[in-house]
């Protein structure tokens, strides 16, 4: 019968595992996760696995031999509880498609959008465990946070990934 299994792979070497197994003409899936970091002084969108390590590859085990998985490269091994394959339920890769972007198949960072007046949290950097009143966004990866600092309102630019509902 037809499942999902897990395997593990080299360190930085998903997309080239997933590639190689495809040829071998196993069905893959390796969801892919958007970020926007910052690298030298700018900010990037960069594009990486959701899950770091580990792709998803469905076979029947009874029917095709997994043997030539682990010698494949970019494969160090398949998961296994003992000695046993673990299969992932259907359920779970059909909503990891659902939540990704249907154009792309890309996931993105689910982002709380403020509110002007909303109570927010600083949860990392300088002012991390203050909290002040969201003011407005400044362009995609800043907002702009009102402090109450020394008795007056400050305007506080920050990156978004710094702010949370409080």
């Amino acid at each position: 019968m037809y499942a999902w299994y897990v395997v593990y792979t080299k360190p930085r070497k998903e997309a080239l595992a997933e590639t190689n197994l495809q040829r071998q003409e196993f069905e893959t899936y390796l969801p892919w996760f958007k970020r926007v970091t910052a690298q030298r002084g700018t900010w990037k969108e960069t594009v990486e696995p959701l899950f770091p390590r580990y792709l998803f590859l469905r076979t029947d085990p009874t029917k095709q031999t997994v043997a030539p998985i682990r010698s494949t490269l970019g494969v160090s091994t398949l998961v296994t509880f003992g000695h046993q394959l673990m299969p992932v339920p259907d359920k779970m890769i059909d909503a990891l498609r659902q939540r990704a972007d249907p154009s792309t198949g890309v996931h993105c960072a689910p982002q709380h959008e403020f509110k002007k007046g909303e109570a927010v949290a600083i949860t990392s950097g300088p002012f991390e465990g203050l909290q002040g009143i969201f003011d407005t966004c400044s362009g995609e990866a800043r907002v702009a946070v009102l402090l109450d600092i020394l008795g007056k309102s400050a305007r506080v630019l920050l990156k978004r990934a710094q702010v949370e509902p409080a």
